[in-house]
C-alpha cells in the first residue's frame, strides 16, 4: 500500500481516507522551489484518463477526496497552488499566468501531455489561464463556480470587491489558533459547513494548519491571496480572449449559494445571463442544493462534477 504521511502532520483521525493505495504526494520543481502535488492513481486500471483539479483561493489539494471517490477509474492530479498548503513557501509574484506555468510544469513532471482540467472558484481562473497560455495541455475544460468574470458594482474598487467576495476567508488568514480542535471549531460554525461536516472536511481543515501550538495558523499566505484576487478581478484582456476561444458546450457548474451559504450565489442569475450572452460557448449547469464549498466538498456536489468529468473524457 502506498502511504505518504505528511511531513507536518495532518492528524490521525482521517488519514485512512486520504492515504490510500491510490494516493501519493510529490514535489514538482517550479520557479523558486517545490510545488506540492497530490496524485490519486486509477483504482481499477493501470492507465486511466487524467483529471487535473485546481482548488480555490484559500484552499489546498485536500478539497478533492469526494470527487476522487466518484472517479475510481481516473488518475487525479491536484496541486497545492503557490502560496497555499505545502507550496506556501514558494515566492511571489503570484497571479494567474504564474499558476498556469506551475500547472504546465506539473504535467511535464508526471509525463502527461494533456488532461481534462477542472477549476473551482479561483481555480477556474487558473484553468482559464492554462487554456490561454498553455492550450495544448488541456483536452477539455470544466469550470466550477469560477472562471467567469465576477460582477463588480460601479464605484467599487478591486480591493473592496476582493474583501466583499472573500469575507471571513480573508479574516481567517490573520488569525492564530491554540490547538487543532479550535481550528476545527472555527470551521464547524461556518455557515457553509453547518450541517455539512464530514471526515473529508476534517482532513481538509487539519491539513491547512501550520506552525506550533498555541500559534497555529492557516497555511495560505495573505500575500498570495491579495495578489491573486486582484489579478483575477482586474479583468485583464487575456480572460475575455480566453473565454471567446472556448469550444462550444464548455461546462460551467454553478452553486446557487455563496461562500456563506446564502443565495443568490457567487454568480447571481442575472449576471450569469450576461455571461452567457457575452460568452455563448459556456454551458451553465446549476447544481442543486449546494454552496460554493459543498459543490466540491460533498457527495452530491462531487457526483455532479464527476458526471461532467466523465462526459469530457
Amino acid at each position: 500500500m502506498r502511504r505518504n504521511i505528511d511531513d507536518e502532520g495532518d492528524g490521525d483521525m482521517t488519514q485512512a481516507r486520504i492515504e490510500t493505495d491510490r494516493y501519493r504526494a510529490i514535489d514538482v520543481p517550479v520557479r523558486g522551489g517545490m510545488l506540492r502535488v497530490g496524485v490519486w492513481e486509477p483504482q481499477d486500471a493501470n492507465d486511466g484518463p487524467t483529471l487535473l483539479a485546481i482548488h480555490g483561493v484559500t484552499a489546498s489539494h485536500r478539497c478533492w477526496p469526494a470527487l476522487v471517490r466518484a472517479l475510481p477509474g481516473w488518475r487525479v492530479i491536484a496541486p497545492d497552488l503557490r502560496g497555499r498548503g505545502r507550496s506556501r513557501e514558494l515566492p511571489p509574484p503570484f497571479g494567474m499566468s504564474q499558476h498556469a506555468d506551475d500547472i504546465a510544469a506539473t504535467l511535464d513532471r508526471l509525463g502527461v501531455p494533456a488532461a481534462v482540467v477542472l477549476g473551482h472558484s479561483m481555480g477556474g481562473f487558473v484553468a482559464m489561464a492554462v487554456h490561454h497560455w498553455h492550450p495544448e495541455r488541456l483536452s477539455s475544460l470544466i469550470l466550477v463556480d469560477g472562471g467567469l468574470p465576477l460582477q463588480i458594482p460601479d464605484g467599487v474598487t478591486i480591493q473592496q470587491a476582493s474583501a466583499a467576495t472573500l469575507g471571513p476567508a480573508l479574516q481567517r488568514l490573520s488569525m492564530t489558533f491554540p490547538d487543532r480542535e479550535s481550528y476545527r471549531d472555527f470551521f464547524r460554525v461556518h455557515p457553509s459547513f453547518v450541517g455539512n461536516w464530514s471526515d473529508d472536511v476534517t482532513d481538509y481543515v487539519d491539513y491547512d494548519l501550520v506552525g506550533e501550538p498555541p500559534n497555529l495558523r492557516s497555511a495560505t499566505t495573505p500575500e498570495a491571496v491579495t495578489q491573486d484576487t486582484e489579478d483575477f478581478l482586474s479583468r485583464g484582456q487575456w480572460l475575455p480572449n480566453a473565454l471567446t476561444s472556448l469550444p462550444p458546450g464548455t461546462p460551467f457548474l454553478r452553486a446557487p449559494r455563496n461562500l456563506i451559504n446564502q443565495e443568490p450565489g457567487l454568480y447571481a442569475p442575472d449576471w450569469i445571463k450576461w455571461c452567457q450572452q457575452e460568452f455563448p460557448a459556456i454551458d451553465v449547469r446549476e447544481v442543486a442544493d449546494v454552496n460554493h464549498y459543498t459543490i466540491v466538498m460533498s457527495e452530491p456536489g462531487a457526483a455532479a462534477l464527476a458526471e461532467a468529468v466523465q462526459a469530457a473524457r
